[in-house]
């Protein structure tokens, strides 16, 4: 088990220094978001950039993952559009085409995994059935695209999106049936779902390949420092060393960036006093 922490939680930083201060804390992980402030691989010259950030993530020692959660990356009106889940081609494969990208970063940065979600399940786009059978199909292309590459993706259940729980992740991970694509488990919003923690990752651990970490109340999407929520986060680090998950578990604080270097300490200290760090 690798502690990290994600970069949308330093959107006020230069990425240098946010990689910086997070190694200096103690952090061995960084979730990269691709962000228009955080090496935007939709501009030309990208590959520069990443150059210079995977020497300093060589230089401190750090495992990374994509993340591909970025706000108004793709459109500055609409929030996460357009989606895998677009009627129109051309604006699903917009999407496609931003997460090859992020793939490509991922190769360029050594980065063993990429993350994304499905998208807001809007009527305009067709019945939920069809937009199952249109998500299944985008996924499947994608990790034949990942396994070319050499990586794997972790799908993550999203509150208000198409694929929300644990269990429809599950199985929308045997739909898809590639050895290349697998979950993120975000365990705060297991909570905010109304999920029972323990059992859904006693199912999913073993198909997962990316935790994102944090504190959360029960209906309520809002990302929490640990002990401002309502789960049991020791309970939930212990059952992962006792399922020897091995991978990255990284905090995701996107809101908390006002206050990162703060944050990223007092969630730093909270695994010490805990005995994790």
């Amino acid at each position: 088990m690798i502690l990290g922490y994600n970069t949308n939680g330093f959107s006020h930083h230069r990425l240098v220094d946010a990689i910086r201060i997070l190694a200096g804390l103690g952090y061995r992980a960084l979730a990269l978001t691709p962000d228009v402030h955080h090496l935007d691989v939709t501009q030309q010259g990208w590959e520069k950039e990443a150059k210079t950030i995977g020497k300093i993530l060589d230089d401190h020692g750090m495992v990374r993952g994509i993340e591909t959660g970025a706000r108004f990356i793709l459109d500055p009106n609409r929030k996460h559009r357009p989606t895998l889940l677009e009627a129109d081609k051309q604006s699903r494969q917009i999407r496609r085409n931003y997460l090859i990208r992020c793939m490509d970063l991922a190769t360029h940065l050594g980065s063993p995994l990429i993350s994304f979600w499905a998208g807001k399940a809007c009527s305009e786009n067709g019945s939920r059935e069809k937009l199952h059978d249109r998500l299944v199909e985008e996924c499947s292309l994608l990790a034949n695209d990942a396994a070319s590459r050499g990586l794997r993706i972790g799908f993550e259940p999203e509150p208000g999106m198409l694929v929300e729980t644990t269990s429809e992740g599950l199985d929308l991970m045997a739909q898809v049936g590639h050895p290349a694509f697998c979950l993120t488990i975000d365990i705060g919003h297991l909570q905010c779902m109304g999920e029972n923690i323990k059992e859904n990752l006693d199912l999913a651990l073993s198909k997962t390949i990316n935790i994102h970490f944090e504190d959360m109340r029960r209906g309520v999407h809002d990302h929490l420092p640990p002990g401002e929520g309502e789960i049991d986060l020791v309970a939930v680090m212990n059952q992962m060393l006792e399922k020897k998950f091995d991978g990255p578990v990284c905090v995701e604080l996107s809101r908390h960036s006002h206050d990162a270097v703060a944050t990223a300490t007092g969630t730093m200290n909270w695994f010490k006093a805990n005995g994790f760090a």
